[in-house]
């Protein structure tokens, strides 16, 4: 499982040229809020690939759901239901986390964007710049959260 998780850190957004983004975040080190964020995500934000959301997706969609218990009906029934509500709140962090996954790629497809505007050589192949690139990304993007929620619960 460590391998799969290594090899998603290494795989890169389709469209993304590699040599352009390097040269976008230069030779020093990210600073600020992107810094700490690629920090947790081990790299994997500066180097664009597709678990670049990690592991936060789920960890606050369970935050979330844990919330909610505290509030609503609902929630507080499932979990009390013991075996079953527990199941039924393990579902619902998961879509939780999808679609958490899926706003923060939209975040991360608008830094892209910016980073690209704001670079000498273009870090999006122009070819798949604009709906295109946003569509392939979210979808790859969410699709690595999904897979580093699967090896998580492995």
């Amino acid at each position: 499982m460590l391998v799969l998780y290594r090899l998603g850190g290494h795989i890169p957004l389709p469209g993304i040229n590699m040599a352009a983004l390097q040269q976008a975040f230069g030779a020093g080190e990210m600073g600020g809020l992107f810094g700490l964020y690629d920090m947790f995500v081990g790299g994997a934000f500066r180097r664009a690939t597709i678990f670049a959301t990690g592991i936060m997706p789920y960890i606050t969609a369970s935050i979330i759901i844990q919330l909610l218990g505290a509030v609503i009906p609902y929630f507080q029934k499932l979990q009390r239901e013991g075996e079953e509500g527990r199941k039924k709140i393990t579902q619902y962090t998961r879509y939780g986390a999808l679609v958490i996954a899926a706003a923060q790629s939209l975040g991360m497809i608008a830094y892209l964007n910016n980073l690209d505007a704001n670079s000498q050589s273009a870090v999006i192949n122009p070819a798949l710049s604009g709906i295109p690139f946003t569509v392939l990304a979210v979808i790859s993007l969410t699709t690595g959260a999904a897979l580093i929620m699967w090896i998580g619960e492995l």
